[in-house]
């Protein structure tokens, strides 16, 4: 068996489409805005696991989301080859990031806003 897919609740599907694909660097794996279906892939392994920007649309995925967020959790965490890189690439396209990368026993890790209700964490160990 392996990870198909898995999904990450947004307050707006085209939004996080937006976001994931023309600033994060993903690409369309499937788009049904009719259905608000969004999945993405990374241009780094295109047959990987598919992100599902699922719509928050009751109050069970919405308390989630604001509960990780209020503890300061991530929604999903992402691989980076070179944190600091992807740090100052995002950072001059204007993403939100809640500090400086930080290096620890398990590698060094990042976490920015999404824009769509989530924090992400990047990391490279």
């Amino acid at each position: 068996m392996r990870i198909k897919m898995c999904s990450v609740h947004v307050n707006d599907p085209a939004a996080a489409f937006d976001f994931y694909t023309s600033v994060l660097g993903f690409e369309e794996h499937l788009i049904m805005p009719e259905h608000q279906l969004y999945v993405v892939r990374s241009r780094e392994d295109p047959t990987g696991v598919g992100l599902l920007l699922e719509p928050s649309e009751n109050r069970v995925s919405t308390k989630y989301a604001q509960g990780l967020r209020s503890l300061g959790l991530p929604a999903i965490v992402l691989g980076s080859p070179d944190v600091r890189a992807d740090y100052d690439r995002l950072t001059a396209l204007g993403v939100r990031f809640t500090s400086e990368p930080n290096t620890d026993a398990s590698g060094t890790s990042v976490l920015f806003d999404d824009t769509c209700g989530n924090l992400v964490q990047l990391h490279q160990d």
